[in-house]
C-alpha cells in the first residue's frame, strides 16, 4: 500500500490548484478592499469608528464567502478538465484567457459598485438585478451620464497590468492524481454547501448602522442574494399573526373603514362610499414626478429656489406637508397611487404576473364615461408599465406616439418633460373634443441621471447635477398648467400632483423616514379651496382623497383613506424597500422583515436616524402585521380584482 507523503501533496497542491487560485484571489481582495475603502469614505461621516472597525471585520467573511462562488470556474476548469489539455499551449491559454476575463469582470463590478452606491447608498441589491432586464435603458444611461471611454480605457490598462503581475501564477503544472482532484472538488462543494447554509445576506449585522452593514457586506455576494430574493413569500420570511383568515379580514376591516363608510358584504373590504353633495364630473390630471424628494422645494425649507412653480401651486392647492411614499422605485410609486395599496415584499405588483383587472382608480372612473390613459415620456415596455396599465383599462401613450420634430430633447429614458405635457395636452384636448371626460396619468422621466434637458429654459445649465433637472421638471410644470389654463376643459379639471418616491433612500438606518418624504397637493381653482393638511398621511391615502375631493360616490376596495374625512387618531404611512415593510405611526415606525423579525424605532429629527423603542408596542405590531399580510394574501388569492358593480348602492349593505 502506497505511503501517504504529506509535503509531497502539498507541493502538488500548489502547483496544480493553489497557484492559479492564488492569482485569483489576489486580485479580488484587493479590489474587494479598495472598494471598501471608497465606500467607507463615501460614508465615513455617518459611522463611528467602532461601526467602521466592525464592518471591516465583517467584510472579511462576506469577501470569503463571495470569493468562494466566484472561483467555481477556476475550480472545476482546474479539476474536470483533462489533464493533457492542461499542460498544453491550449491549457494554459484557456487559463490566461479565464484570468483576463475574471479581472475584467472584477474590476467592472467595482467600478460599477461605487456608481450604484453614489446613486443608492447601499451596495447591489434588488434594483441592481432588477437592472438587468432592461439593459438597454441602463446602458444608455451609463453611456450619457459618465465618460464611458475613460473608463473602459481605464479598465483595460487595470485589467492588463493585473494580470501582468501576477503572471507567474496562471498556469498549472505537472499532472494531478485523479484522487487529489476529486479530493480537492469535494472540498471545494464542501465550502459551497458551508456558504449556502451558514452565510445570507442577514446572516451578520451590525445593526445599529445600515451604513456599515452595507460596507461590511460584498457586492458580488449581495447581488446574487438580492437575484434569489426577487420574490419574497410572506408566509415563508416574515412573523405571521394568529388566528387564521377570518380573524385577519376582522382585524383589516377594522383599520380600513370608517365611520361614513359602509361595507357592502361580511367577507371584503368592499365598502359604499357616500358622498355628501352632489357629483362633481371633473377631469382628472394626476402627474407623478420622478424622484422629487419633499426638501427640495422651499417650502420645506430648502434656500435653492429650485421649485418655484410647485411652491406657488401649493399656495393654491390642498397642500399635504406630512405625506409619505411607499417605495424608492417609481413602479412602488405607480402601485400606490393606481392600486391604492400598501407595499408587498419583493416586486411591485406592477411588475408581477396576475395584475391585470385590478380594482384601480380607472375601475371607479371609467363606469362613469371617462377615458383613462397612462402617459409615459419613455417607451413604456420598461417596467412593465404597458402591460400594467393596458391590462387595467387604461390606455397606455408613450413616447413612441411623438414624431421627431416633436421632441426638443432625449435621455435614454424619456423625452424631455415639456413634450411629455405637450403630447398629454394633445391627447386630452382629443377626448376632450369627443365630449368625454378624461382621466390621465402623466409619469415624468427629466428629473433622473444624467440630468439633460433643453437648453434656456432655466438659469442652471443642463447636465449640472439633481438642483437643474428638478427646477427644470418644475418648469415644465408650471409651462404644463399656463398651457392648460388656454384650454376649454380647465375650469373643471383636477390636478392631483405627487412625487413617485425621493431621490435617495439610503439612511442610517434600513427606513429613514424623511427618504420616504414627498410632496403632494390637489389644484383645482374653481372646485378646490386651498389649505394646508399637516397630518401624517400616506401615497395610498391620495385616490380616497382626491375621490372625496369630486364627490363622488361609489364602490371603493381602497386601502387608504379620504384623508378629509380622517378621524383624529388614524394617521399612519407606509414606507418600504423590496424586503423591509415599515409602518409609521404617530412617532413609532415599525419594521417587519425577513428572518421573522420585528423591530421598532423612535425616528429622531430629521428622519435620518432613529432610536429602538425601549417598551414595544405590540397593538402597533399587530396593526403592521395586519396591513402587510392581509395585501399579499389578497393579492394571491387574486382579491384585489374589480368587481363587478362600481355604481353605488344602498342594497345588501352592512354597518361595520
Amino acid at each position: 500500500m502506497p505511503r501517504i507523503q504529506p509535503l509531497a501533496t502539498l507541493r502538488e497542491l500548489r502547483r496544480s490548484f493553489l497557484r492559479p487560485l492564488l492569482g485569483l484571489g489576489l486580485v479580488f481582495f484587493t479590489l474587494a478592499l479598495l472598494v471598501r475603502l471608497a465606500l467607507s469614505g463615501l460614508a465615513f461621516s455617518e459611522m463611528r469608528p467602532h461601526e467602521l472597525l466592525l464592518a471591516w471585520l465583517m467584510g472579511v467573511v462576506f469577501d470569503a464567502a463571495a470569493f468562494v462562488y466566484f472561483a467555481i470556474p477556476f475550480v472545476l476548469a482546474l479539476c474536470l478538465a483533462p489533464q493533457r489539455l492542461l499542460a498544453s499551449r491550449a491549457g494554459r491559454l484557456l487559463l490566461w484567457g479565464m484570468a483576463v476575463f475574471s479581472v475584467a469582470v472584477l474590476l467592472f463590478v467595482s467600478l460599477a459598485e461605487i456608481t450604484f452606491w453614489d446613486e443608492f447608498g447601499a451596495r447591489f441589491n434588488f434594483v441592481a438585478v432588477d437592472y438587468l432586464v432592461y439593459t438597454h435603458e441602463v446602458i444608455g444611461n451609463i453611456r450619457q451620464s459618465y465618460p464611458v471611454g475613460i473608463m473602459l480605457a481605464g479598465m483595460t490598462v487595470a485589467t492588463a497590468l493585473g494580470c501582468w503581475f501576477t503572471r507567474g501564477l496562471w498556469h498549472t503544472e505537472g499532472r494531478q492524481r485523479f484522487l487529489l482532484r476529486v479530493g480537492f472538488l469535494a472540498l471545494w462543494a464542501l465550502l459551497v454547501a458551508g456558504n449556502v447554509f451558514l452565510i445570507s445576506a442577514d446572516s451578520l449585522r451590525i445593526g445599529s448602522n445600515r451604513y456599515a452593514d452595507e460596507i461590511g457586506r460584498n457586492g458580488i455576494f449581495q447581488f446574487f442574494a438580492a437575484y434569489r430574493r426577487a420574490e419574497l413569500d410572506y408566509q415563508t420570511f416574515y412573523l405571521q399573526r394568529d388566528g387564521g383568515n377570518a380573524a385577519l379580514q376582522t382585524a383589516l376591516r377594522k383599520l380600513v373603514g370608517s365611520p361614513h363608510e359602509q361595507f357592502i358584504d361580511a367577507t371584503s373590504i368592499t365598502r359604499l362610499i357616500q358622498a355628501d353633495g352632489p357629483e362633481q364630473r371633473l377631469n382628472v390630471v394626476l402627474i407623478s414626478i420622478e424622484s422629487l424628494s419633499a426638501e427640495y422645494m422651499t417650502v420645506f425649507g430648502s434656500e435653492k429656489n429650485i421649485t418655484p412653480n410647485l411652491d406657488r401651486l401649493a399656495e393654491q392647492s390642498l397642500f399635504f406637508t406630512q405625506l409619505y411614499a411607499t417605495g424608492n422605485r417609481t413602479v412602488r410609486g405607480l402601485e400606490a397611487l393606481s392600486l391604492g395599496v400598501p407595499p408587498t415584499p419583493g416586486e411591485s405588483i406592477v411588475k408581477r404576473p396576475r395584475n391585470a383587472s385590478l380594482f384601480t382608480l380607472a375601475s371607479v372612473l371609467n363606469p362613469r364615461g371617462y377615458e383613462s390613459m397612462y402617459i409615459y415620456g419613455g417607451y413604456s415596455y420598461f417596467d412593465n408599465m404597458r402591460a400594467f396599465f393596458s391590462g387595467n383599462h387604461y390606455r397606455v401613450v408613450d413616447r413612441g406616439a411623438l414624431a421627431k420634430k416633436d421632441i426638443d430633447h432625449e435621455t435614454i429614458w424619456g423625452v424631455a418633460d415639456e413634450n411629455l405635457f405637450t403630447l398629454g395636452l394633445r391627447n386630452m384636448n382629443a377626448v376632450h373634443a369627443r365630449g368625454k371626460p378624461f382621466f390621465a396619468h402623466v409619469m415624468t422621466v427629466s428629473n433622473h441621471p444624467p440630468y439633460t434637458y433643453p437648453e434656456g429654459r432655466i438659469d442652471i445649465p443642463s447636465k449640472s447635477g439633481r438642483a437643474g433637472a428638478v427646477k427644470y421638471t418644475d418648469w415644465a410644470i408650471g409651462d404644463f398648467i399656463r398651457r392648460a389654463k388656454q384650454e376649454p376643459w380647465f375650469d373643471d379639471t383636477v390636478f392631483l400632483i405627487v412625487a413617485d418616491h425621493c431621490a435617495s433612500s439610503a439612511g442610517r438606518v434600513d427606513l429613514p423616514i424623511e427618504r420616504y418624504h414627498i410632496p403632494a397637493l390637489i389644484y383645482s381653482p374653481k372646485h378646490v379651496s386651498p389649505e394646508r393638511y399637516e397630518r401624517l398621511a400616506s401615497q395610498i391615502d391620495l385616490l380616497p382623497t382626491l375621490l372625496g375631493q369630486m364627490n363622488l360616490s361609489y364602490q371603493s376596495q381602497f386601502f387608504g383613506y379620504d384623508l378629509m374625512k380622517l378621524a383624529p387618531e388614524r394617521n399612519r404611512a407606509f414606507i418600504a424597500t423590496y424586503q423591509s415593510l415599515g409602518y409609521l405611526s404617530g412617532s413609532v415606525l415599525t419594521v417587519l422583515s425577513p428572518q421573522r423579525t420585528v423591530v421598532q424605532q423612535r425616528p429622531e429629527a430629521g428622519g435620518m436616524s432613529a432610536t429602538p423603542l425601549a417598551v414595544p408596542r405590540a397593538d402597533l405590531i399587530d396593526e403592521a402585521q395586519v396591513y402587510f399580510q392581509s395585501v399579499t394574501n389578497m393579492y394571491h388569492a387574486g382579491l384585489l380584482a374589480e368587481q363587478a358593480a362600481r355604481r353605488p348602492t344602498r342594497a345588501k349593505v352592512l354597518v361595520p
